[in-house]
């Protein structure tokens, strides 16, 4: 199994500060005021420095800091933290990806610049809607003119490559207002386009409010509607639809999310942080202070267990199948030794006859049907393997 003796060629880095908390998020943030900022990027610097000494990297091809907000670091923070990234993961691909996500209104030019110049090279914005109305309502604190404000600084400091966030099945939300996002988003003319529709998660505002059938949901026709409306604007507009959520102009795919959906091995630094290296997947202490005195010592592992063959073969249909070009038989080859029919070819028989997936020269993708009904395909699988 090739993830047991693969060096990562991924680093994903967690920021987990943020300057509200959003009606919807189950992510591991914590509300920037009175967080211990710089400790927390020295212990940071410390899980890096235990982390490449424990498994040294070789030539790293993506970086991507997530949060959180990274940009709600200030610019002489933020000018050290990527320092501090250069020192532990020195070598890079001369083709490197690196991707900060950002908050529209948390961008100014200064912070732009340090993050340039720090090596980002990619940046990832948070916009979810542009009814500013519907970005209250989900506990958004910036409205359209930040986001222009924002993209408009980034151009100016030389960033080409953005992408933005939309979601769609929001409460209160029609097919009228989300085509009007997609009108001023395809106004932009971006390289990249993430649109996800909206998960209910435990612990956050809007499961407290729909468990006491406060929260407005569009009913699942009009999702769907949505989300065929999204494919059929985007692709008429040039963007290719590389994966279940994602859409980009030829070459401007996201290439360290594509590192989880081709699953491959990854570096994950952070509070909270997932990482899978060597065959073992880890989950770092989520609070930022146990997080903090953790590093003091050790890594900070909350989580560290050894992924079977099974479990690995199972991960790569169900990431893998994400992506529209789908799964080939030689990249399951080269992972595991094995040939994928000779694994799953009964549940891959089964859902080409329900017309879920389409057998292709390399390997099988979702068809037209199984890209809306993803989650029942990729459940197949757990229980697929012969």
């Amino acid at each position: 199994m090739i993830q047991r003796q693969e060096t990562p060629e991924a680093v994903y880095i967690h920021i987990p500060f943020c300057t509200n908390k959003c009606h919807y998020c189950d992510f591991n943030s914590y509300v920037l005021k009175g967080q211990p900022v710089m400790d927390y990027l020295d212990a940071l610097e410390r899980e890096m420095e235990r982390t490449v000494l424990e498994l040294p990297p070789g030539e790293i091809e993506t970086i991507f800091v997530g949060g959180g907000t990274p940009t709600v670091l200030l610019p002489d923070q933020m000018e050290s933290f990527l320092k501090r990234v250069r020192t532990y993961f020195p070598q890079t691909a001369a083709n490197l990806e690196f991707t900060m996500e950002a908050n529209p209104g948390t961008t100014d030019k200064e912070k732009l610049q340090a993050m340039k110049e720090g090596g980002v090279n990619r940046i990832s914005f948070g916009v979810q809607s542009f009814d500013n109305k519907l970005l209250e309502g989900i506990g958004r604190i910036h409205n359209t003119d930040d986001v222009y404000r924002s993209l408009e600084n980034a151009r100016a400091v030389g960033f080409g490559n953005l992408s933005i966030d939309l979601m769609f099945g929001l409460p209160n939300q029609t097919l009228d207002t989300m085509n009007d996002s997609i009108d001023k988003a395809l106004e932009l003319g971006l390289t990249h386009y993430s649109i996800y529709s909206l998960k209910v998660e435990e612990n956050t505002l809007f499961h407290t409010l729909f468990q006491k059938n406060q929260l407005p949901l569009p009913d699942e026709d009009v999702e769907l509607d949505m989300f065929l409306l999204i494919m059929d604007r985007l692709k008429k507009a040039g963007y290719a639809q590389y994966e279940i959520s994602n859409f980009a102009k030829p070459g401007y795919e996201s290439r360290h999310n594509s590192m989880y959906w081709l699953n491959r091995s990854y570096y994950g630094l952070g509070a909270g942080a997932h990482g899978y290296t060597h065959g073992k997947r880890h989950v770092n202490i989520k609070g930022i202070q146990p997080y903090i005195d953790a590093t003091l010592t050790r890594r900070p592992l909350l989580e560290h267990f050894e992924i079977s063959e099974q479990e690995a073969m199972e991960d790569f249909m169900m990431v893998g199948l994400r992506l529209l070009r789908g799964v080939k038989r030689s990249d399951f080859h080269r992972q595991f030794g094995r040939e994928l029919e000779d694994v799953f070819g009964g549940v891959l028989n089964k859902l080409v006859g329900q017309k879920l997936l389409d057998p292709t020269a390399e390997g099988y993708r979702l068809s037209e049907q199984g890209v809306l009904l993803g989650n029942e395909v990729f459940g197949q699988f757990l229980t697929g393997g012969v």
